[in-house]
């Protein structure tokens, strides 16, 4: 895939989201947070891509958080950031030592890491007055997190494209909801980021997380669109089908005499145009 294909593609969907959830307004100041990765890497050269011709005016911050892994390459993020003109930050907190002492040998790091890491941003945000905290959580993070709160937790839900946090000081954003990992590896190639990879939660092969991407990716074989299809699911949402009653009022409901085929399509749950493909935007 080439360059222009890759970023117009990504480009085209970030757009999307964050014109669907409001996500960036006049006058925002964004704090990226990047680790690195490829996801964070593609997530600021997108941010800084549009924002001299974005409809809106807005600032950038970039922050990395430096854990103090052993083996982390330090002077990696500080070089590309002045390379490419970008303001950015270097945060040391040394987490991991918290981490390897509070977690058990062989249980799964990302819980305890991930309210470590989330507490200090969130802190960094206000010092720095940003009002938007950037991550870069894309299509795959979330339908992978919808299917591991069913399986695991018990409940219905995934990752907000746009959350407000509970203390009220921050409001997370998810620019790349609409887009799919393997366009962003596509375009982390060629442009050549550097990546630095976790040697924590990345460095784990018993995730669940890992077992959720497997079943998806063996299922896509059968289903080619599934992973769109999940996508627009969260979108296309229908209370009423749903067994949470305190999402919807079951107990108002009455009987109405009439069209009894109508009525039994209701109470399936479906008519046979429901059943069709859902391939469209975003997982276009």
């Amino acid at each position: 895939m080439t360059e222009n294909k890759s970023k117009t593609k990504l480009l085209r969907r970030m757009g999307e989201a964050i014109a669907d959830f409001r996500m960036i307004e006049d006058g925002d100041r964004v704090m990226v947070c990047i680790s690195g990765g490829k996801d964070s890497h593609t997530l600021l050269d997108l941010l800084v891509d549009i924002r001299p011709r974005a409809p809106v005016h807005f600032d950038l911050l970039a922050v990395n958080l430096d854990q103090k892994q052993p083996n982390f390459p330090a002077e990696v993020l500080p070089n590309f950031l002045n390379e490419q003109g970008i303001p950015f930050r270097i945060v040391e907190r040394d987490t991991y030592s918290i981490v390897k002492r509070l977690v058990p040998e062989g249980k799964t790091l990302c819980s305890v890491c991930s309210r470590l890491r989330r507490g200090i941003l969130y802190n960094i945000a206000v010092e720095e007055e940003c009002n938007k905290i950037a991550l870069g959580h894309h299509a795959d993070d979330i339908i992978t997190t919808l299917l591991l709160n069913l399986f695991y937790v018990g409940s219905i839900k995934a990752m907000p494209p746009k959350l407000r946090s509970r203390d009220g000081r921050n409001t997370i954003i998810r620019p790349l909801a609409y887009c799919f990992e393997r366009d962003i590896a596509d375009y982390a190639a060629y442009r050549q980021f550097p990546i630095i990879p976790c040697d924590l939660c990345g460095s784990q092969s018993n995730l669940k997380r890992a077992r959720i991407n497997r079943l998806i990716a063996e299922l896509e074989k059968e289903t080619p669109h599934i992973r769109s299809s999940m996508l627009n699911a969260l979108g296309n949402v229908v209370p009423s089908h749903l067994l949470d009653h305190n999402l919807f009022d079951f107990k108002k409901l009455t009987t109405v005499v009439g069209d009894v085929e109508g009525e039994l399509d209701l109470a399936i749950g479906h008519t046979d145009s429901d059943l069709q493909p859902a391939l469209v935007s975003p997982g276009s």
